[in-house]
């Protein structure tokens, strides 16, 4: 009995120390033999190379968007006020460029407009503002400097590898291209005796080449430069525009009309922005020199357009008899009526460029935003 008693207590040690059993290499031998493995079963995995991170499967980019999507809908996609502002805006600025074109076509006063401007700009301005138009007044230096802006939008998207943002970029280039072409459907009716060419001459080709590689860099550029692109938007679209009317080219209203429907077209493209058409979500922050600039550019086109537009109410007695008075003031008012039509679109796009790009959103930015007080 006492035997007994003391192997009974001696298992019930055993049991209920796990280590006991390293205690003897042939007491643990038996009684694993007598343990049974529930995942015997289940057989003995076969041994072969072991698999690093290099060698699973990844995740599409589908997937991959789809499950930020699920996580933050503005990782993916703009907020859906943000390109309804592009819709809104883009097709304002191709209704005014169509309505400004209307007016000039088809009025007396706005083809004596044109007609006063077209015929007097080149002798109306200082020398050394001449030659500098002259200078830009190149097809060949136009084409040049206006595919080098394109130029390094696409490399940049390219090298970033923004696969959606290039294939925005080719839409856009392929709608303008196709857009001047419509340059011999528009009609011109004869209203006035003219010295410019009678057939319709809008929207200028050179124009719409400058403003739309303009847009592209725009477009294209990371967010610390974006700010420049629409100051360079501004000047070489304003520049080219002036000049091919210095040049007798084309008519005042031929370069409104250019640079309203590439800004316009640009919006509607942001409009289907998404994926990597965006700033990366890591990177999305609030640029104070997008917000300056975009806010002088706005304001001061608004204001540039104002005084333009005052000018040309002045003149309007003196344009049909094409009173030598009112040439100085049509000239003026062209020049920076021209300015005012640049900064304006070009400050629109750079806003809402912006805001398309890099929503702040709970991906977008280190840590939550602000939010009210939970009660």
């Amino acid at each position: 009995m006492v035997g007994g008693a003391s192997d009974a207590r001696s298992a019930a040690d055993n049991a209920s120390d796990p280590f006991a059993a390293l205690g003897s290499g042939s007491a643990a031998a038996g009684a694993s033999s007598n343990v049974i493995d529930p995942l015997a079963g289940l057989g003995s995995p076969a041994r072969g190379p072991s698999l690093g991170l290099d060698d699973l499967d990844p995740l599409d980019s589908g997937e991959v968007d789809r499950g930020l999507a699920k996580l933050d809908p503005l990782a993916v996609r703009p907020r859906i006020s943000s390109r309804v502002l592009c819709a809104v805006f883009g097709l304002l600025l191709i209704a005014a460029g169509f309505g400004i074109w209307w007016v000039c076509v088809f009025t007396e006063d706005g083809q004596s407009y044109d007609e006063l401007v077209w015929k007097n700009l080149v002798t109306g301005v200082p020398g050394a503002v001449g030659g500098l138009m002259s200078l830009v007044a190149q097809s060949w230096l136009v084409i040049a400097i206006s595919c080098l802006f394109a130029v390094i939008g696409v490399v940049s998207a390219l090298v970033h590898r923004r696969w959606w943002l290039v294939g925005q970029i080719v839409v856009f280039a392929v709608v303008c291209l196709a857009v001047t072409r419509i340059k011999g459907v528009l009609p011109r009716p004869f209203i006035i005796n003219t010295d410019s060419p009678a057939a319709n001459s809008a929207p200028s080709g050179h124009t719409m080449l400058a403003a739309a590689c303009a847009v592209i860099l725009l477009l294209a550029v990371p967010r610390v430069a974006r700010a420049l692109a629409g100051i360079i938007g501004v000047i070489w679209s304003w520049a080219v525009g002036v000049s091919v009317i210095y040049g007798q080219w084309h008519r005042p209203s031929d370069v409104a009309m250019s640079i309203l429907l590439v800004a316009g077209l640009a919006l509607i493209v942001l409009v289907f922005t998404r994926t990597s058409g965006m700033d990366e979500p890591g990177s999305r922050v609030s640029s104070v020199s997008v917000q300056i600039v975009s806010s002088v550019l706005i304001t001061g086109g608004l204001l540039l357009l104002a005084y333009s537009a005052y000018v040309i109410w002045q003149v309007v007695p003196g344009l049909n008899i094409s009173a030598s008075w009112a040439v100085s003031g049509s000239i003026v008012s062209a020049i920076v009526g021209v300015a005012g039509v640049a900064a304006l679109t070009f400050g629109l796009l750079l806003a809402l460029r912006h805001i398309t790009a890099a929503p702040l959103s709970r991906l977008g930015l280190i840590g939550a935003p602000p939010a009210p007080p939970q009660r």
